[in-house]
């Protein structure tokens, strides 16, 4: 199966794409809900298609520390599968997850560190978990990294991985809530083949949309 040249996507496209988003991410939402022991609220996320030097000014500028889990996928597509979060608000989630005996400040200890990243591997896992059903396809996840630098560094990594290939992301942006008003990012990256075996699988029409010099 050839490779779909992303700028051909329609609005059509983008509806398959972003209910994919919608559908992991309140997958990804029921498992933090689930971890927390409370009820997370979620607004409707928004899914974008996006070139990578875009994303780090949607999230406060490339200077922005971040705090990043990210985890490769394997099976029927490939790509990688990011979930990143500002600091201050990743410190208050850890603090929710480990009931109030997080350490004060802004730095992570150990501990702190190895909850962020158990709590990306669940949501994450959750989100394709929710993919590989819906698609019927075989999606695994390699054992996930965790980062914490400024959102361009963070970025830096899989637009090297992946900038032979394209350099386009799905971003899906998921504003949810307890006390703390939190912007979680959650960032598919599939290889550019891989975007057209997701529609394929769910049956949609692709002969238009595949580069005529791979397929």
């Amino acid at each position: 199966m050839g490779k779909i040249e992303l700028q051909k996507l329609t609005d059509a496209y983008y509806d398959v794409l972003k209910e994919i988003g919608n559908i992991g991410t309140g997958n990804a939402m029921t498992a933090l809900s689930q971890m927390l022991q409370c009820k997370v609220d979620m607004r409707v996320p928004q899914v974008r298609l996006l070139d990578f030097k875009d994303v780090g000014a949607l999230m406060g500028g490339e200077e922005q520390i971040m705090a990043c889990v990210m985890l490769g996928v394997e099976g029927d597509i490939t790509g990688s599968m990011m979930f990143m979060v500002e600091k201050k608000a990743a410190k208050h989630l850890i603090n929710k997850v480990m009931m109030g005996f997080g350490e004060p400040g802004e730095e992570f200890t150990e501990m702190e560190l190895s909850a962020l990243q158990e709590v990306g591997n669940i949501i994450t896992g959750a989100y394709l978990n929710s993919l590989a059903t819906l698609t019927g396809m075989k999606i695994f996840s390699t054992p996930p990294q965790l980062s914490v630098d400024m959102a361009g560094a963070i970025l830096s990594v899989p637009a090297i991985e992946f900038g032979i290939l394209g350099d386009k992301l799905l971003l899906i942006q998921s504003q949810f809530f307890d006390e703390m008003e939190i912007d979680g990012y959650f960032i598919l990256i599939p290889d550019v083949e891989s975007y057209a075996r997701i529609l394929n699988s769910l049956g949609i029409p692709i002969d238009g949309l595949l580069d005529e010099t791979t397929s």
